[in-house]
């Protein structure tokens, strides 16, 4: 959790994690003030949710927010998301790529899903 950090630290927010912060759920908004990173794959992902549970404005609202937010990944990046992907099945290649650029950014990975529970530089929020 952020205790251990600074407000101002950055995370690597996956899916499961932005949909939380957006629901508010109270257990993510010790996450609010961190600088938030992530990648385009994730707002589509996040976009495609909101289209579907709440309105397209809310969902347009969300993308033009966070889109600035979205990190470029490099080709180190998408090596190493492919051998993540072939030793854990489970994980989607967004999820994939997403771990591999915290990595290398040294920041922490935030994410519910509990695949990567015990994985290097996961912070695992459930």
């Amino acid at each position: 959790m952020l205790d251990e950090h600074s407000t101002t630290d950055a995370c690597f927010f996956d899916t499961y994690a932005l949909v939380e912060l957006l629901k508010r759920n109270p257990i993510y908004q010790t996450y609010a003030g961190a600088t938030i990173v992530t990648t385009k794959l994730n707002l589509f992902e996040v976009y495609e949710i909101l289209l579907s549970d709440y309105s397209c404005e809310i969902a347009d609202r969300f993308l033009e927010t966070y889109y600035p937010l979205a990190r470029k990944y490099n080709l180190n990046n998408i090596r190493q998301a492919v051998l993540l992907k072939q030793s854990h099945r489970k994980l989607s290649m967004t999820d994939c790529v997403g771990y591999a650029l915290a990595r290398q950014l040294s920041i922490p990975f935030l994410t519910g899903d509990s695949v990567f529970q015990g994985m290097e530089g996961v912070e695992y929020v459930k």
